[in-house]
């Protein structure tokens, strides 16, 4: 009879899946929310997620991501807005939907092996 299969632990994470589509979703719900009062929140959860998967990203060492996701965390940061019109935060928000799905599945974070 052979030994029982025992499963092996990933090499890998996925830590920055969720943050990357929750970050996504919040940008696409918030487009219905552009020029009201309830868009500051979608400012703080965007810069505060973005900000999240550049940690991520960087325990990955997957540092080119950095190039999407801190312009990401400075446009919609809550402290200083940038004076932006509504057909381009539209635009904007789709890109960085994009930016969040595509690094919340590329992202891999080495598992640690001490455990």
């Amino acid at each position: 009879m052979p030994a029982p299969h025992t499963p092996q632990q990933p090499a890998y994470n996925r830590a920055a899946l969720v943050p990357g589509l929750l970050g996504a979703i919040v940008l696409l719900a918030g487009l219905a929310l552009i020029g009201g009062d309830w868009y500051l929140y979608v400012r703080y959860a965007v810069s505060i997620l973005a900000l999240i998967l550049c940690v991520f990203a960087g325990q990955a060492r997957m540092w080119w991501w950095f190039a999407g996701l801190v312009p990401l965390a400075v446009v919609w940061n809550p402290v200083w807005p940038l004076p932006l019109g509504g057909v381009a935060l539209q635009g904007l928000s789709i890109a960085g939907a994009v930016v969040f799905v595509a690094a919340a599945v590329t992202i891999k974070i080495p598992a640690d092996t001490r455990r």
